[in-house]
């Protein structure tokens, strides 16, 4: 399995990579980044796309079904926060896409075996990518990501 340094390489591998992340979002901490950052400031980048992440996996509008094909009353889940669907306490959210002008900004939450948020961040350039296997490539190599 990848460590974080070869997920991200071969993230730039993928057309129209400008840059690419891993980073915990509960925290905005960045635990690897390669290529371009935004505004020349890595940290800030981090911590604004970790809020992103955040605001997507808190909002009960993104949870996941439950059994019977719907959400429960306000005490369904009880013991689970509301960044949790009803069968793991992962994020529901499995990827965001935000679209700009010139851009295409992919983020994947990661499965990990400890108990931290985790996703990659891939940004890539509109004219030169093709979203759909963009998105397929960074959800394969999510799941090959060994966070140790």
């Amino acid at each position: 399995m990848p460590g974080i340094d070869e997920c991200l390489l071969e993230a730039m591998t993928v057309n129209g990579a400008r840059g690419a992340a891993v980073i915990e979002w509960t925290s905005g901490l960045a635990l690897g980044m390669v290529g371009e950052v935004r505004d020349e400031d890595p940290e800030a980048t981090a911590a604004e796309t970790a809020e992103l992440a955040r605001m997507a996996a808190e909002q009960r509008a993104f949870a996941a079904l439950g059994a019977g094909g719907a959400k429960g009353g306000s005490d369904s889940g009880a013991g689970s926060g509301p960044d949790a669907d009803d069968t793991d306490g992962e994020p529901a959210v499995e990827d965001i896409i935000v679209t700009t002008r010139t851009c295409y900004h992919l983020l994947r939450f990661v499965d990990t075996a400890f108990d931290s948020g985790v996703f990659c961040y891939l940004w890539l350039d509109r004219r030169e990518a093709n979203l759909a296997l963009a998105r397929m490539r960074l959800r394969d190599m999510c799941g090959r990501l060994a966070l140790i």
